[in-house]
């Protein structure tokens, strides 16, 4: 997870300092890289089972076929959302409402997973909300747009990572999640390229292929790490990221969090690190 975390936080600064290019031509690089990845990764793990005399007959596990479809609708709605807000919001703001993930599978885990939220569960909830309130600050002006959207990025990332645990459930490689997700993507955001392409310099297309290998570093990582761990013990280390992207914000793009939003992002850190040690405890005490 915190590899993850570093992962996606220099996706998501190489993404801003990429400059003013679409969206969707920036969500196309991301994933093409992982693409890529996921491919090689596929043949080679592919190659050693056969060697080893496994045989699959089916590129998606049986019964899979539906949560890799809706992983794929939510990632990449909320991937898009979180881009355009990485564009137009301080890059730790971005990162930290995208970090609502957590909390909104929490929520979606109940119709999903058929999962039944504790007392201590829907105070986490309640007052994660109240701090990305303080992050997006709604005053009535268009400003609160990319905010807004950067809380559906959140949304759709903690939706995906609930159909992520579905799949891990039922056995799906890591691989051909991280595949599908990633030509959907692709697939999605290709008519920008083909009808709307907009001329990058030779830095823009370097800051974009360092995007794409950052992204599939996060990408496998968190997939793997969700695959093998349940949210509520892992999710915790997923803030990192919101540290990493400060940094970056401040070391190299001279952003500095103002107090609102610092305060939103103690509350929502707060509340994930206390969900997190309580789950713990339980869990030892019950053991």
């Amino acid at each position: 997870m915190i590899s993850a975390a570093f992962g996606f936080s220099l996706m998501t600064f190489f993404v801003r300092i990429s400059g003013d290019l679409p969206t969707l031509q920036k969500a196309f690089f991301r994933n093409a890289f992982a693409a890529v990845i996921a491919i090689i990764s596929l043949i080679l793990t592919s190659r050693k089972e056969r060697e080893e005399g496994i045989v699959r007959e089916h590129f998606i596990t049986p019964g899979c076929g539906r949560d890799i479809f809706f992983r794929c609708i939510f990632g990449t709605s909320g991937m898009i959302a979180n881009f355009y807000a990485i564009d137009r919001l301080g890059i730790a703001d971005a990162n930290m409402l995208n970090k609502m993930s957590p909390f909104f599978a929490i929520l979606l885990s109940i119709p999903i997973l058929k999962e039944k939220p504790s007392k201590v569960d829907w105070a986490s909830v309640l007052i994660a909300f109240f701090g990305a309130v303080l992050i997006i600050r709604p005053g009535g002006d268009l400003s609160v747009g990319p905010a807004l959207l950067g809380l559906y990025g959140g949304f759709g990332a903690g939706t995906a990572y609930v159909f992520v645990r579905a799949l891990g459930r039922k056995k799906e490689r890591t691989t051909v999640i991280v595949l599908c997700f990633s030509l959907f993507s692709c697939l999605v955001s290709s008519p920008q390229l083909i009808f709307a392409f907009h001329p990058m310099t030779g830095k823009q297309w370097l800051y974009l292929c360092l995007a794409g290998i950052s992204a599939a570093v996060g990408q496998f990582s968190i997939t793997t790490a969700y695959k093998f761990a349940p949210a509520k013990d892992i999710s915790v280390f997923d803030y990192t990221q919101v540290i990493f992207a400060a940094l970056l914000g401040i070391h190299f793009l001279g952003e500095a969090p103002v107090p609102l939003s610092i305060a939103g992002y103690i509350l929502i850190i707060g509340t994930a690190v206390f969900r997190w040690e309580y789950m713990r405890k339980k869990s030892a005490s019950s053991a």
